[in-house]
């Protein structure tokens, strides 16, 4: 069964950085997609960034590009999302989503499985 483990949020001041961790495990994970979504308070969940596990393209929503990084580990089967010049409304719950044999999308739904999500708080 295949698991992730999100780790890495925290309180951070606007300005700020962070980098979340998702470590995975249950699966072979070289014809995955990973993606990263957030859900603020009140609001839909949304894409935050995606790359297949395999390397090669990123996809990263307009509201965070330039800003946040996904990368991978592939010997600590950990995918990683670098969060640079964070603003108060990137605060939210991060979600890692892996998604079996297809390409990157957008959509939340299309992700096969899910972590349990980890905090991020940016104060002004």
């Amino acid at each position: 069964q295949v698991q992730l483990v999100e780790s890495g949020g925290g309180l951070v001041q606007a300005g700020g950085s962070l980098r979340l961790s998702c470590a995975a495990s249950g699966g072979t994970f070289s014809s995955y997609t990973m993606g990263w979504f957030r859900q603020a308070p009140g609001k839909e969940r949304e894409f935050v960034a995606a790359s297949r596990w395999s390397g090669g393209n990123t996809y990263y929503a307009d509201s965070v590009k330039g800003r946040f990084t996904i990368s991978r580990d592939n010997a600590k089967n950990t995918v990683y999302l670098q969060m640079n010049s964070l603003k108060p409304e990137d605060t939210a719950v991060y979600y890692c989503a892996a998604r079996r044999w297809k390409g990157i999308t957008v959509v939340g739904p299309e992700y096969d499985y899910w972590g349990q999500g980890t905090q991020v708080t940016v104060s002004s």
